[in-house]
């Protein structure tokens, strides 16, 4: 159904004290975010060495923001009786301060209207710069109620819209939502993210179509199409649109790579770089996200799968995930030991093993 498309209040700036529109530019500059893994022991609490180390990581790769607190960090962080929320937001924002990349802080957000909104505000306090909402809590509720939802965490923190994918929780959205989401004020970016090509042009369109192309970058969470999105360009009514970088669980590993990617489509679009090489990065990036992700069945192992590379690469203790039933699937391991193999240029192993004990001390 159709909804309003009234423009809706702004907020002021995000809690690191940036403005929006510092946090607009960074974002339309174009980065690689990698979503941070939840580090774990073998008693499945929180391992804050390797949680911190995972950040740096990822900072020393280049990557130009983290995101925390998603789906790849695992929602269950949340329970009360699990209380890491507060604790792996803390970690990512103190490594950020003590960097000299001055990196984006994107916090995950939940749940409820309230629930998004107390999240919200506890990333501000903690320096987070913006909020990618998470609708999967709402799979019932009218598109209208949607963009209220968004447009009240946009009160808080600028707000990262978030198309995620019906297999792992996410829902149809029509044109019609993506064309109202785009006049509440403070969305600053879209991570599209629903692994369908005909759902991703409707986000692409409604925002070519929203008079709002310069101010709201697009960020491909379509891991089975990453480097694709990221040397496409669209045309709608005579509006380009095209995707600025990536905010994604599969560049939890490979980042060093994965941020050569971002820059190398951005020559590509400059006109200055070739598009071939990294063209045929393509199948090789799907086929390795394949096997990391289990898309074999059904994305069951998808956060197990990147827990097992870093396993492998001395960043995290073993492949544990909070529920001890979310594990690698049969077969799946010998797969991503498969794609390890075949792909060596699109993982860090000699960068991790170089810098690794620094990183985990």
């Amino acid at each position: 159904m159709a909804v309003a498309a009234d423009r809706l209040p702004a907020s002021s700036r995000g809690g690191s004290g940036r403005s929006v529109s510092t946090v607009r530019r960074m974002l339309l500059e174009g980065m690689a975010i990698p979503a941070h893994p939840l580090a774990l022991d073998s008693d499945r609490r929180l391992d804050e060495r390797r949680q911190r180390g995972l950040s740096r990581y990822y900072l020393a790769a280049g990557a130009g923001g983290l995101a925390v607190g998603v789906h790849t960090t695992q929602f269950a962080i949340r329970r009360p009786e699990v209380g890491l929320l507060r604790p792996v937001l803390q970690i990512s924002a103190s490594v950020a301060r003590e960097s000299d990349r001055n990196p984006l802080l994107v916090a995950g957000v939940c749940g409820s209207t309230g629930q998004a909104v107390r999240e919200a505000e506890l990333a501000a306090t903690l320096g987070y710069d913006a909020a990618l909402v998470s609708l999967a809590a709402l799979p019932d509720a009218q598109e209208s109620e949607l963009v209220r939802h968004c447009a009240a965490v946009a009160d808080v923190l600028p707000v990262f819209g978030f198309y995620l994918q019906p297999a792992v929780g996410g829902r149809i959205l029509s044109i019609a939502f993506w064309r109202s989401l785009t006049q509440v004020e403070d969305l600053v970016a879209i991570k599209i993210a629903p692994f369908n090509r005909y759902q991703t042009l409707d986000v692409l369109r409604a925002v070519a179509e929203s008079g709002r192309a310069g101010e709201i970058a697009l960020y491909t969470g379509n891991d089975d199409h990453i480097v694709e999105d990221l040397l496409m360009t669209a045309s709608f009514g005579g509006v380009d649109v095209r995707f600025h970088g990536g905010l994604l669980g599969q560049w939890a590993v490979g980042t060093r790579r994965a941020v050569a990617m971002v820059e190398d489509a951005r020559a590509a679009h400059a006109g200055s770089g070739s598009r071939g090489a990294l063209a045929r990065m393509g199948p090789e990036l799907t086929d390795t996200n394949a096997a990391l992700f289990d898309a074999a069945n059904g994305f069951r192992g998808c956060i197990a799968g990147i827990h097992e590379v870093l396993r492998r690469q001395g960043m995290l203790a073993g492949a544990w995930c909070l529920d001890p039933n979310e594990s690698l699937s049969p077969g799946q391991s010998d797969e991503i030991t498969r794609v390890l193999a075949a792909y060596p240029h699109l993982h860090d192993d000699a960068f991790i093993e170089q810098h690794r004990d620094d990183w985990l001390t």
